[in-house]
């Protein structure tokens, strides 16, 4: 008999092989690589900032046929586990899959793999996932975010209900990292170029702004000890209720994916201690 405390297994991840379509170099750091193949024609999202899983083999470790993540997580040993990135989709249509890529020369994984990216190169992807989409409630929206989180955003202002407005503003090192951004709403978009985070100063930028009354649907994401300090702001400032925002560190300044990944429940618990702090 199945034991009633047993917490239930995951159920098992669809993992598929896309294939690379077309290659894009949208800005100096910005890399669009579009996927399509046999396993995405059936590929679709519902929230507007759906992600999925990159899966990275490590490199010289073969595995069996059909290649499976989940098989070689319970098999192999953690070495030879293929690395996982996550990244936001930026658009499916067609059966091809938009995943919009940072690239800082040869910094990282998936960066580099996309800078080198051609045609009929192979990559696994896993999900999708996802959370937020703007709600047609909101008194109005605020998103808020770096050039990691700008796939992200630019999906998220294309699903802004028509005449909300929207207030946008994002972090990029300079006006070449600026990409055109549409929006059904009435946007108000403020371009922040700075080469570092500087959570401070993006704060005193953002009480500089005019902003709408009521407390917005608000979307915060990037480098996590910025998210952080303006989730703070937002919860208690603009007196955002939890349901009403989506706050996500993607990255973390110094700090390797997996030594940002090893660090995220902390994060996660430290932002929970600001909301009983400031007790909202």
């Amino acid at each position: 008999m199945r034991n009633p405390f047993r917490k239930p297994e995951p159920a098992p991840r669809r993992q598929r092989l896309g294939v690379v379509q077309r290659v894009e170099r949208l800005a100096p750091h910005m890399v669009r690589v579009v996927f399509g193949g046999d396993d995405l024609v059936d590929f679709g999202v519902e929230q507007a900032d759906s992600y999925v899983k990159l899966v990275f083999p490590q490199p010289g470790v073969v595995h069996d046929e059909p290649f499976d993540v989940d098989r070689i997580r319970k098999t192999r040993p953690r070495e030879e586990w293929p690395a996982q990135r996550t990244y936001t989709v930026r658009s499916v249509a067609g059966g091809e899959v938009t995943v919009d890529f940072v690239v800082h020369g040869d910094e990282g994984l998936a960066g580099p793999w996309a800078a080198a990216a051609a045609p009929g190169d192979e990559l696994w992807i896993m999900g999708p996932g996802g959370a937020y989409t703007p709600r047609e409630d909101a008194p109005w929206h605020l998103l808020v975010g770096d050039a990691s989180a700008l796939p992200a955003i630019s999906a998220s202002l294309e699903r802004v209900p028509a005449g909300a407005v929207a207030v946008a503003v994002v972090e990029v090192h300079s006006a070449a990292e600026e990409l055109p951004l549409t929006c059904p709403g009435d946007l108000r978009l403020h371009w922040v170029h700075r080469a570092e985070p500087d959570p401070e100063a993006l704060l005193g930028f953002l009480r500089g702004l005019d902003l709408p009354a009521g407390a917005p649907h608000a979307f915060v994401h990037g480098e996590a000890d910025t998210v952080r300090a303006v989730r703070r702001w937002v919860r208690t400032d603009l007196g955002v209720p939890r349901e009403l925002l989506s706050a996500s560190g993607y990255w973390r300044r110094g700090r390797t994916e997996e030594g940002w990944r090893s660090e995220k429940k902390d994060w996660n618990a430290a932002t929970e201690s600001d909301d009983a702090t400031a007790g909202v």
